[in-house]
């Protein structure tokens, strides 16, 4: 299921495209690379203060924090016009590093870390950016964002999402949210099965699903006498016989007994 999520995340990354330069908001600690048309000696890289200025060459300091890109072009081709020193500048600012609009991406996925929002990204975006939900990974991903002044937490099911072709829950990143995607619920089987171990949990899986996962009963096994070990909301560990037609829980241990025949 997690390949066919990190395929489509890829597919929609491709189609979403990059945001306009006129869409880029400059902020504190953003790196940009400033040049003037025919005037080499005004080329300028440097990183925006935390007060959300640059020293340009002439004209000293510029305030262009909160300027989109083509907003802070005009501003600085203003100054040097009023100043005298270019008759009619043509400034060109790239971000190299917007280090003020970074969202983290968390948990199971190929390459967590600090990605940038540049314009409107969604959570798959920054997701297919990240690589994309590891095979541990669950479906369920939590958005952790402030919104005035409180910590809100947001629930996505990436599967339920994309089989319903619904991305409403596709919601837009800003600067300083958290995206974390669980490891997916497991179970254990241990006992006389061919392959004892931790698995994921798949919706409603049944014991005997479970031991088909679980690799089947060894030459020594039996489906008599299955037991299950269920820990519930209080800690408290509980343990019962075990039909093949019992769902199973998150982390419940079944455990395959050894046939006396």
């Amino acid at each position: 299921m997690n390949k066919i999520v990190i395929a489509l995340c890829a597919l929609l990354l491709s189609v979403s495209g990059l945001a306009r330069a006129e869409e880029v908001v400059l902020g504190p600690s953003d790196l940009v690379k400033i040049s003037v048309y025919g005037n080499p000696d005004l080329a300028l890289e440097t990183r925006i203060s935390q007060a959300g200025t640059i020293s340009f060459p002439l004209v000293g300091q510029v305030e262009v924090g909160g300027l989109s890109v083509s907003a802070a072009e005009t501003k600085l081709a203003g100054l040097l016009v009023s100043g005298g020193f270019v008759k009619k500048p043509q400034v060109n600012i790239l971000v190299t590093s917007p280090q003020s609009r970074m969202v983290s991406v968390l948990g199971q996925v190929s390459k967590p870390g600090r990605y940038p929002v540049d314009g409107k990204q969604g959570l798959i975006d920054i997701l297919a950016l990240a690589g994309g939900v590891l095979p541990e990974g669950g479906d369920i991903v939590y958005l952790i964002r402030q919104r005035d002044g409180k910590s809100v937490k947001e629930t996505v099911d990436l599967v339920k999402m994309m089989r319903a072709g619904d991305l409403k829950l596709n919601l837009d990143l800003v600067t300083g949210d958290v995206v974390f995607v669980e490891r997916a619920p497991r179970f254990y089987i241990y006992g006389e099965v061919q392959k004892p171990g931790a698995y994921r949990l798949e919706p409603a899986m049944t014991v005997q699903q479970a031991l088909s996962v679980g690799g089947g009963l060894s030459l020594r096994g039996t489906e008599r006498g299955m037991r299950i070990k269920r820990r519930d909301s209080e800690g408290k560990v509980t343990e019962f016989a075990a039909k093949e037609s019992d769902v199973i829980q998150i982390d419940d241990v079944v455990y395959v007994k050894e046939s006396l025949f």
